[in-house]
Formats: C-alpha cells, structure tokens, sequence
C-alpha cells in the first residue's frame, strides 16, 4: 500500500512541477489525427507528427494544433534562490542579572515524580 501511495504522490509532483503534464494531452492528439484522417485517408501518423511538429503552419485549425501535447511550453515551476553576500547576522549577548524572581518550569507546576515512578512498582497483593 505504501508503494503505491509514494508512487501516487510522486507522479503527482512531477505532473505538477515537470513537463510530464503534457503528456496528459495525449488524448487532445488521437482525437485531432482522426479529424485529419477524416479530411484526407492517406494520411498516416508519421506524416501528422511532421505536419504539426517538425514544420507547424499557421492555418484555420492553428488554435487546436496549439492544444496539442509538446507544441506550447510553459516552465511550471521556477525557483531562483539568491544570497545576498552582504547579508549579515549580529548576535548579541545580553546578561540580565535579576535574581528576584524564581520562574516556574513545567515539571515544577503538572510533575509529580512519586506519580510515574508507583508504575514501576510490583504488586503488592501477591
């Protein structure tokens, strides 16, 4: 189950950051080839593929050849991270001497030790 869950949430994430998304237009390509078939029944795939991807042409079907997987990129994902190398820290030590006040802790307000140490005791009805 594990498997399949990461090989999901990989596939998500690189459909989503990748131009693997393209190839989700694979069905948009089957169904413009069989428009072209229609028109001429000569027409074989490999000719298709050159007609719309070695030399496209703008012609009156150009706004679906657009739809088309790998014909129109876009970058999905970009992420640039620059450090300025005048970007400095200062860390500055402070002392504050105030002994006046005592300040409470966690342990010293919900821990009782005598609480969790009688679970490691033996029973004492034997």
């Amino acid at each position: 189950m594990k498997k399949w869950i990461s090989i999901l949430l990989l596939s998500f994430y690189l459909v989503s950051t990748t131009e693997l998304y393209q190839l989700l237009k694979i069905p948009t390509l089957i169904e413009h080839f069989i428009e072209h078939r229609g028109d001429n029944p000569k027409m074989t795939l490999i000719s298709f593929l050159k007609m719309h991807y070695d030399h496209p042409v703008k012609d009156a079907d150009y706004q679906k050849d657009q739809k088309l997987p790998f014909v129109a990129h876009s970058c999905p994902l970009a992420l640039l991270f620059i450090v300025n190398p005048d970007f400095t820290i200062e860390i500055k030590k402070q002392i504050i001497l105030d002994y006046h006040k005592e300040i409470s802790t966690f342990y010293d307000l919900f821990y009782d030790k005598d609480a969790s140490n009688s679970i490691w005791q033996p029973p004492k009805n034997c």
